[in-house]
């Protein structure tokens, strides 16, 4: 009987198995019908002919799960010890693991206790840091109250302009440690310090003649014309070069070294500005990374997310509206170009590519007629601004010295206009035509401050006759040249502002009565309201800011008039946008916007190193003006300073300078590098995995529903 029991009970559950792996199998078999079972079985198929023509061997699919479980485990193991914030889960889980977390500490030591209690103290501590920090974050309502009326876009020209504020500030904070404030406690006598001027003996007199401007009855307006462009009674204050005439500054227990300290907080804040764009940039390059997208992905992209849920402005929403039709209408465009370009004839190819050379050529043309102009305005505004000033009017003063000004702001203006008129021509797709006509205007703007330097470079180094050359540079012309080329700096600047301001007042502001009182007018209706153009503001801006860094060297006191000139440029386009302006139809995103305006202004950065480096380690220093009247070139006071050094760090210093340690040391900063690079490309295939996961999980519901819906109806159509 009992035989017969466990016989039976042996077949029932033989059935039960085979049920069991009637049902897996089913399962299994189910489950390799999905599309992203087949795509995956696919993928695999070609991976392994791949590595088996490669002579590799590709692991087993189990063991690849196996570690995949393992390391899922040890993952979990270690969530106790992490913050639940950071993982994907829901409420309950959170929850839960809370629960075990502090159910946990009950266990743990004393010390384990309190390490744990001093980490979450610290924790919540810079939490609420940062929380404070944010209420004293400078101008956070206004550009709040912009962002929920034009958007992000619009909002990250601000955050821009904000960022260049605390820069420059930043920058001015370093020039007054180092530089001014040694030189205002021993002027006003606070401390037992003395200046300690050392003369030298081996410069020709004539390099050290500095002749001053006469003074006497002197007119109103050349107190304006002095104030304007940085001469006069401007030229020997703490504003230029001119003025730190001191080798040292003697204090109770050491000497402080001022050419070096000179030098030195010139490479500080280049560096520092490097170093922080580079931190800034980065946000920006991890959204660019991941951020390439397929045609239909960018469809859907623009129609479901594309939205700007900032935006609480009813003229600004229905701006939106058109501006997502508009990038629709751009796509719809580019894909229509791509059929064409896919379509062409060889004749048709060849015309093509005939008119972009000739179209190009007029370009470069354009270009060197504006750095001819710039060249022929600088040099005829040097050689007339030593006139005296009694001998020619107020107007024809300013037109002298602001000349090459006036040139510059011109060709940025006048160019732009003709390069957007130019691209129609070339056939283009409206994104590259963005593109281009922007990188064009970016080359223009910085490349007028080049000619600008180098003009005034050739003029400083270049001497006719032998009596000019004792100083290694054209000290008749210019005794003092760091002055004269601080002045040209300073002058741009205020230029500038006073463009910026001028356009905003005589410009945008009766541009928007007469739209708004003349709109029946067919000319006021095609002229249109001011559009606030965001990437052509960021160039002016990063224009700016590229004088700045030049000129900073040559008036220690620039950043200081840059933080305020950005003050005030913030204020002028936050009521010219509010009360005259309009977004533009073209939009600019802000994820574009933020990697956008620091790549350009690294690049204006990178060219604020070239003249400068020229100036510290090619061209003689002034022998009549400055702190390093005691040596050929301003870099001399490096290795002055490391003489003074003990014998081994000598020895330490001029190794890791020599070139036996530089090529190693470039080689291993290019290895470096071609790891972050293979790094990021390896990133970014992880990013394409993910989303054609995503698209693999939509195409598995689908095909759910669909077998789902199939079983329904055979549901109902299967007699009962």
């Amino acid at each position: 009987m009992s035989d017969t029991s466990s016989a039976s009970r042996r077949d029932s559950h033989r059935d039960d198995n085979s049920d069991s792996s009637v049902f897996t199998s089913m399962t299994v078999s189910f489950l390799q019908e999905l599309p992203s079972y087949r795509s995956l079985v696919r993928r695999r198929a070609t991976i392994l002919g791949r590595d088996k023509s490669g002579g590799t061997l590709l692991k087993p699919a189990s063991s690849e799960n196996r570690s995949y479980l393992e390391a899922g485990r040890s993952e979990k193991e270690h969530l106790g010890s992490q913050s639940i914030r950071k993982y994907a889960l829901n409420i309950s889980e959170k929850r839960r693991l809370r629960e075990i977390q502090e159910a946990q500490v009950k266990y743990l030591s004393e010390w384990d206790q309190w390490k744990q209690y001093s980490t979450k103290s610290w924790k919540r501590f810079i939490e609420e840091a940062k929380e404070l920090a944010s209420h004293l974050e400078l101008w956070k309502n206004d550009i709040r109250s912009i962002e929920g009326k034009f958007g992000t876009g619009i909002q990250s020209y601000f955050s821009f302009l904000r960022f260049l504020v605390i820069l420059n500030l930043v920058i001015f904070i370093i020039i007054f440690l180092f530089i001014l404030l040694p030189i205002i406690l021993t002027k006003y006598k606070i401390t037992d310090s003395t200046f300690l001027i050392v003369p030298s003996n081996e410069v020709d007199m004539r390099c050290k003649v500095y002749p001053m401007n006469s003074t006497g009855l002197i007119y109103f307006y050349t107190y304006m014309i002095d104030l304007l462009s940085g001469t006069g009674f401007l030229e020997w204050t703490s504003l230029f070069y001119g003025h730190y005439t001191v080798d040292g500054v003697k204090f109770k227990n050491f000497t402080y070294d001022l050419p070096l300290a000179y030098l030195l907080s010139t490479v500080a804040y280049l560096a520092l500005s490097l170093l922080w764009i580079v931190k800034r940039s980065v946000e920006g390059f991890k959204q660019n990374l991941v951020r390439s997208e397929e045609q239909y992905q960018s469809y859907c992209n623009k129609i479901f997310a594309g939205w700007d849920f900032c935006i609480t402005d009813e003229t600004t929403a229905k701006l939106k509206h058109s501006s997502i039709q508009y990038e629709l209408k751009t796509d719809l465009v580019e894909e229509r170009i791509r059929l064409k370009v896919a379509q062409r004839t060889p004749e048709e190819t060849l015309r093509i590519y005939s008119l972009r050379m000739l179209l190009n050529a007029i370009v470069i043309t354009v270009l060197a007629a504006c750095f001819y102009a710039i060249y022929e305005a600088t040099i005829f505004s040097q050689e007339h601004m030593k006139k005296e000033i009694n001998k020619m009017i107020f107007g024809e003063n300013l037109l002298i010295l602001y000349l090459p000004s006036i040139v510059i702001t011109l060709a940025n203006f006048i160019t732009p206009i003709i390069f957007s008129k130019i691209i129609h021509y070339e056939d283009y797709s409206p994104a590259f035509e963005i593109r281009l006509t922007l990188l064009r205007c970016v080359f223009m703007r910085l490349a007028t401050i080049c000619a600008l330097v180098f003009t005034l470079g050739s003029k400083i180094t270049f001497c006719d006759n032998e009596d000019c050359r004792v100083c290694g540079y054209n000290h008749k012309l210019y005794p003092c040249w760091e002055n004269q080329f601080g002045q040209e700096m300073y002058k741009l600047t205020i230029f500038d502002l006073i463009i910026n301001l001028a356009v905003t007042v005589f410009v945008e502001f009766p541009r928007k009565l007469l739209v708004t009182y003349c709109s029946s007018w067919k000319l006021i209706r095609y002229w249109g309201q001011q559009e606030f153009g965001i990437p052509d503001n960021v160039l002016g801006i990063v224009y700016a800011q590229t004088i700045c860094w030049i000129g900073s060297f040559f008036s220690p006191l620039l950043p200081a008039i840059a933080t305020v000139k950005f003050i005030i440029i913030f204020y002028v386009k936050e009521i010219s946008l509010m009360y005259t302006c309009r977004p533009s139809t073209r939009p600019f995103r802000a994820s574009n916007s933020n990697f956008f305006f620091l790549l350009v202004l690294l690049i204006g950065l990178t060219l604020a190193f070239i003249p400068l480096g020229i100036s510290m380690t090619h061209i003689p220093s002034s022998k009549a003006c400055g702190p390093f009247t005691n040596y050929n070139i301003s870099w001399d006071v490096v290795p002055k300073t490391v003489n003074t050094f003990p014998s081994a760090l000598q020895t330490l210093i001029r190794s890791i300078t020599s070139e036996a340690f530089a090529v190693p040391f470039f080689i291993v900063i290019c290895l470096i590098m071609f790891y972050f690079i293979a790094l990021a490309g390896a990133h970014k295939r992880v990013v394409i995995q993910l989303r054609e996961q995503l698209a693999m999980e939509s195409r598995d519901k689908h095909y759910l529903i669909r077998r789902l819906t199939a079983a329904q109806e055979e549901m109902k159509n299967r007699p009962s």
